[in-house]
């Protein structure tokens, strides 16, 4: 990003709430620098924005690990690098929404707080976060209990000051009873505020064009405020607004701002950007002055917005819902009685992840017995790409849209595979989303890259749930340079289309082979598998593995794993030696006469090879 010229007003400081905590009197939101489901913004461009905004004296930076999710963190933690930097900012992150398993969840359990705040620890590279909020509310958790855990976090140096998002007058009083809350509302209990989408989520930038600019995949597309009939009617207020505006020689953004920076000096807005121009912009509402005519004029605008601020599934996430139980239903494993089966897995794999220790200074993974079969190297294709005979399936290693497995012991478990001579590893940016290449990236350093094949994918995307497969020449070359950056490298030895795009969004179900009608059917497969195993003094892994490795000397199979142990079993399977015969009675149980169920749902059939094929290079036209 070419040097820009500093905004030219002074940036005030001001007390939020009546703890200590004094910030920039307008902050940056850091969020839209990561965008969640397609590229994030080119790195370099985005530190130069924060440092830009630390030299203006916005020092007040907005984040949470859900923006990525994690690599928005892992940004703001590479801006502050060198030369003090962190010494002068105030950093502001958020914990208690997630996803997993494509489902969006909210935790406030102890054992969660703890996870997630050493997680953000370790990802923004820091000792202490001085502002910590919750970012919605559990309802299934006495807010006192969660406050409690965050109670102790201030106590124990790790976070300065607690924050609160999303939460009702009750629950903030009974959080404040249990230790000060610093930021969201309230001045009866001498609480700042921090307001977030001061800009109506772009709204008074363009007013009702901004919502033919957004594409099909953004989530503000399903905003009632942006819907027809609401949209008219609000894009009536933007054009009055647009006139006091121009009255006072300023723009619509800047007088949305200024409105706010009028409505006390414990009030900060944290309007984002990924352009220092908007910055400037957002920085010089600091100098507009509104009289009391003006805001009561702007007052009876607001009063007249049409359509909520979210759509109604999520209404149960914003403080018109967000009581919680009292404290005394709590007991300490009441989570996971309330939450049920559905999360119960996922949280318990977090807990065992992260637990109570505290994994920015946990040691790595134990030193494993190196495998004792030797990874050949085998050809693939025939244009001169050379691989370990089998590589290694990076995916489980940042669980899809849940939490990861511990960085340090990943690492460890990449490195060991290359000693091994395994060194084909694939991933993909959808993995996380954007998070296992970075794991990659991070495995890679120090001379491991030129020892090893890197394969990563494009072409699936997320978004507002649902999922979409792209393939277009834009798309193709931002996905690109988006896995470069993450990867930290300049070439990728090998680059999937993961998908071929038809234009068609799919809907992730269940396997049908794992299904009861067929699952029994499929069961006595793997008994006579298994059996031919036992013979073979191998297990049934590796019995799969090698027929795999006896199609032929340019098949390469890439089984997935988290443990070095399973890796060493896997690497095992090449010196399985299976004959004609052996061979041949392993390809009856597989034919598809046996096999019982499509290897994926329904919703998914129009995403395998047998539905792939794409229109004629003659109807195609760039746009």
């Amino acid at each position: 990003m070419a040097a820009a010229a500093m905004a030219t007003v002074a940036v005030p400081r001001v007390k939020l709430g009546s703890q200590g905590m004094e910030v920039s009197a307008q902050g940056l939101g850091c969020m839209g620098m990561c965008p969640a489901f397609e590229p994030p913004k080119p790195e370099a461009d985005m530190v130069a924005l924060i440092r830009h905004a630390i030299a203006a004296g916005v020092t007040f930076f907005d984040t949470s690990d859900l923006y990525g999710p994690h690599t928005n963190e892992v940004l703001l933690g590479k801006a502050l690098q060198g030369g003090g930097v962190r010494d002068r900012v105030e950093l502001a992150t958020k914990f208690g929404k997630f996803f997993a398993g494509g489902k969006p969840g909210i935790r406030g359990d102890p054992a969660y707080v703890r996870a997630a705040c050493e997680g953000s620890l370790r990802r923004l590279d820091v000792d202490c976060i001085d502002l910590y909020y919750q970012h919605r509310v559990d309802k299934k958790v006495p807010i006192e209990v969660t406050i409690g855990e965050l109670k102790k976090l201030v106590e124990e140096g790790k976070i300065r000051y607690i924050g609160l998002c999303e939460a009702s007058a009750s629950t903030i009083r009974r959080a404040h009873a249990v230790h000060p809350i610093t930021a969201v509302q309230l001045e009866e209990l001498g609480i700042g505020i921090v307001a977030y989408s001061p800009l109506g989520k772009g709204f008074f930038s363009s007013g009702a064009k901004l919502v033919d600019s957004l594409p099909d995949h953004d989530f503000r597309k399903l905003i009632p405020r942006f819907q027809p009939g609401n949209l008219e009617k609000n894009a009536e207020i933007f054009e009055r607004v647009n006139e006091m505006a121009a009255r006072k020689g300023c723009t619509p953004s800047q007088l949305a701002l200024a409105w706010i920076h009028h409505q006390g000096r414990d009030v900060c807005p944290i309007p984002g950007t990924t352009k220092i121009e908007n910055f400037n912009q957002n920085v010089a509402a600091l100098s507009v002055k509104l009289t009391p005519a003006e805001m009561a004029e702007l007052e009876s605008y607001a009063s007249n917005v049409h359509g909520d601020r979210y759509p109604l599934m999520m209404a149960n996430t914003t403080w018109q819902d967000s009581e919680t139980p009292p404290l005394s239903s709590w007991k300490s494993d009441s989570w996971f009685k309330i939450a049920g089966s559905k999360w119960k897995s996922v949280a318990q794999d977090f807990i065992r992840m992260e637990g109570n220790r505290s994994t920015r200074f946990r040691p790595a993974m134990a030193a494993a017995a190196p495998a004792t079969a030797v990874a050949r190297r085998v050809k693939l294709g025939s244009h001169g790409l050379e691989v370990s005979a089998q590589g290694l399936g990076c995916m489980g290693m940042s669980a899809f849209h849940g939490p990861s497995k511990p960085e340090a012991d990943m690492v460890a478990l990449i490195h060991h595979a290359v000693a091994a001579g395994v060194t084909l590893l694939d991933t993909s940016d959808m993995y996380g989303p954007h998070t296992n290449e970075l794991l990659l990236g991070k495995a890679l350093q120090g001379g491991v890259r030129d020892k090893v094949e890197l394969a990563t994918k494009f072409g699936i995307a997320f978004a507002d749930g649902q999922r979409d497969v792209r393939g277009d020449p834009a798309y193709v070359r931002a996905a690109c340079e988006g896995s470069l950056r993450r990867l930290g490298i300049d070439c990728i030895d090998l680059y999937y289309q993961h998908r071929v795009d038809k234009k068609v969004p799919i809907e992730v179900t269940h396997i049908p082979r794992f299904q009861p009608e067929n699952l029994e059917k499929n069961a006595e497969i793997f008994e006579r598998v298994d059996a031919m195993a036992a013979r073979k003094g191998c297990t049934p892994s590796q019995l799969a593995l090698a027929w795999v490795h006896h199609q032929g000397s340019d098949v390469c199979p890439i089984p997935g794993t988290t443990k070095i142990e399973n890796l060493n079993q896997n690497i095992g399977a090449l010196s399985v030696k299976l004959t004609p015969e052996e061979m041949a009675e392993l390809e009856s149980y597989a034919s598809t006469d046996d096999v019982r169920g499509d290897r994926y749902p329904q919703a998914m059939a129009n995403t395998t090879w047998q539905n792939s094929e794409t229109p004629p290079l003659s109807s195609w036209k760039a746009q």
